[in-house]
Formats: structure tokens, sequence, C-alpha cells
């Protein structure tokens, strides 16, 4: 269900923020001689390069399922972050959005997730869009020889042999559900060239070629219970839990409760407030 007056109070807001003339047009006097604020609506559609009253649709709600190309380009124009993008495709469609709304989302994560994440015991790290490694702390650092971690997670738990040694009955408890996230990744951002280049060497290993192509649906760890060999503490198990920080689509926070021993107790209940 759409939200007709949350839509139109988002979008008004921010075309009243827009002086006409940085756009290189002449202010549109309003009632009783006075200069109306921002944008006219008219003007919009002209900066989307869309018919006239295209957009008059969109901000009165009268426009039904508008278009992901219409919201985007609405969106770039009022220079909308990403939860207003996502709170935009809501109102206006009763949907998140396909994609992010800028290509350089979910690269970086505001500078305080380091501390965040340096005062959790676990392991724990945070990787950007292309699960390129951005922040970690030294718990995980440890399951690393010489406590190095590799740059790219994805690329190491599927690729790297130390991780096949590393992530316990890695073709049946890690491979088979990794590599899904792979395609889900894909989906969301197939221009993406790190994973891009992890999919072709996936492809082309004998060991994951034949998993990725199976197709298998998965979305995420969250709650997943796995065998890790930890390098120092030995074999076990963690318990996997997964978030997003919301200013960066695509990035996630991940947690790994390590559990020593043959047997890992089964998963914790579910909570409720």
């Amino acid at each position: 269900m759409t939200n007709k007056k949350a839509l139109k109070a988002l979008l008004k807001a921010r075309r009243e923020r827009i002086d006409p003339e940085t756009m290189g047009f002449i202010r549109i006097a309003g009632r009783q001689g006075r200069r109306a604020p921002g944008l006219s609506q008219s003007q919009v559609d002209q900066l989307i390069n869309r018919a006239d009253g295209v957009y008059h649709r969109l901000e009165t709600g009268s426009y039904a399922n508008p278009p992901f190309d219409l919201l985007a380009d609405v969106a770039r124009l009022y220079r909308l972050d990403e939860q207003e993008w996502v709170s935009l495709c809501r109102y206006a469609r009763a949907s998140d959005p396909p994609a992010p709304l800028y290509s350089r989302s979910g690269k970086e994560v505001p500078g305080a997730w380091q501390d965040a994440v340096d005062g959790i015991s676990h392991m724990a790290y945070v990787t950007d869009c292309s699960w390129q490694l951005v922040v970690h702390n030294t718990a995980f650092a440890a399951l690393f020889p010489g406590g190095s971690p590799p740059e790219n997670t994805l690329r190491w738990m599927l690729l790297d042999h130390h991780a096949r040694k590393t992530l316990g009955n890695w073709d049946t408890d890690w491979a088979p559900f990794v590599l899904p996230q792979l395609r889900t990744a894909l989906a969301a951002r197939p221009h993406d060239a790190v994973l891009r280049a992890i999919e072709a060497d996936v492809i082309a290993d004998p060991d994951t070629g034949p998993l990725y192509e199976e197709g298998v649906a998965y979305i995420h760890p969250d709650g997943d219970i796995r065998p890790l060999n930890h390098p120092q503490q030995g074999p076990g198990w963690v318990t996997m839990c997964a978030a997003q920080p919301l200013s960066a689509p695509g990035a996630r926070l991940i947690v790994l409760i390590y559990q020593p021993g043959g047997d890992h107790g089964g998963r914790a209940p579910m909570l409720r407030a």
C-alpha cells in the first residue's frame, strides 16, 4: 500500500529547496506577486526529460506504480540519500528499490564502526558491498596466518586453500551457502568489477564452479551455526550474526561467536521484545 501523503510531503519539500536560477530557470512569481519557493513541477519534468504533467502525477500520488527509472531520476535531482531513496520507493510503489541509488553507495561506512567493532569481544568485521574488508577486530585477525585478514572475505571463503581447511566441512557446510550470496550481490550490483572478478574465478575453479552452476537459493547467514577449525583454539563452531550499517547498502557487519568442541548445542531460541 502506497503512502500518498508521505510521498507528497517528501517530494514537495525537496522540490522547494532547489533554486530555479541554479538550474537555468527564471523564478516564477506566486500568489500576490511573491516568488514561489523552489522549482515548479513543470520545471522538474524538463530537468528529468519527461512529458509535462508526469511529475505532477508522481508528487500528488496519482501515478500508479511509477517506474523505478522515473523515481531514480527524481531522487538524483533532489540528491536524496540512500535511506530517503528507500522511503521514496516505499511511498510510491510500496516496495524497496531494486538497487542502490548511487554506484558509490556501500563502499564506505562511518569511522565510528571501527570503535564499535573493536568493542566486540567475539570475532567481528565489516565488509563493503563488494565484500572488501573495511574494519575488523583483533579476535577476527587471529583467525588468519600472521594475524593478517584477507582483503576480500568472499574471495577468501570461496577460493583460498587456507579457508578450505579453516572452514570445517567447507564443501558441504560453507561453499553451498556462500556461493548463492555471490549471485545475490551481483543481482543488486551487476556491474561491480570486484564481484565479477570473483565470479569468473569461481566458475573457473574445479570445486566451486559446479556448485555455483547449481544456483541454489540462499539469502543470508544470520543465525547459522557452522564448523570452524580455529588455528589457536582448535575445532569448534561459530554462530553467525549478520547486520547491515544503514548508511551503506550492501555492507554488512558479521559477528562470529565461537564455541570450541564437538557439539554446538543447537540454535539459541528466537528473541522477542
